[in-house]
């Protein structure tokens, strides 16, 4: 019996190591490309008040999802967005018009904006602006 679960072990223990051998052969998730359009822009982001409301895409805006509004770009744009004072960076979609400022280029999600924040007190910040290379 003891051979047996030994035996066992040495199996489960040997399609284990294999499994994860293979995985690691297997290539890593699909770099995206994207092509810079801006590389110094204001970004600000979206008031809660705005929640629940139409967008100009006919969309229904929310705060919590991981979008953006640009006064060019067409509906459904993918954008990387990457703050230029700490290097994170966010994958919003364009799903609105604005932001109806001349000194800002895109306004954000609360939730997008906070993740690539350096001062999450802060209202709007300095940010490289890519498009998704189809």
């Amino acid at each position: 019996m003891k051979v047996i679960a030994l035996y066992l072990i040495l199996f489960i223990s040997t399609v284990t190591f294999a499994q994860k051998k293979s995985a690691s052969k297997e290539p890593k998730e699909k770099a995206e490309k994207y092509i810079l359009y801006k590389n110094k822009a204001h970004a600000s982001y979206y008031n809660d008040k705005f929640n629940g409301k139409r967008t100009a895409s006919g969309r229904r805006f929310n705060n919590n999802k991981l979008t953006a509004a640009h006064k060019k770009f067409a509906f459904g744009t993918i954008l990387k967005i990457t703050n230029k004072r700490n290097n994170k960076s966010v994958i919003v979609e364009v799903i609105d018009r604005g932001p109806f400022s001349k000194k800002r280029e895109i306004d954000l999600t609360k939730r997008a904006f906070m993740k690539i924040a350096s001062n999450k007190g802060s209202g709007s910040m300095n940010v490289k602006i890519e498009i998704l290379k189809n």
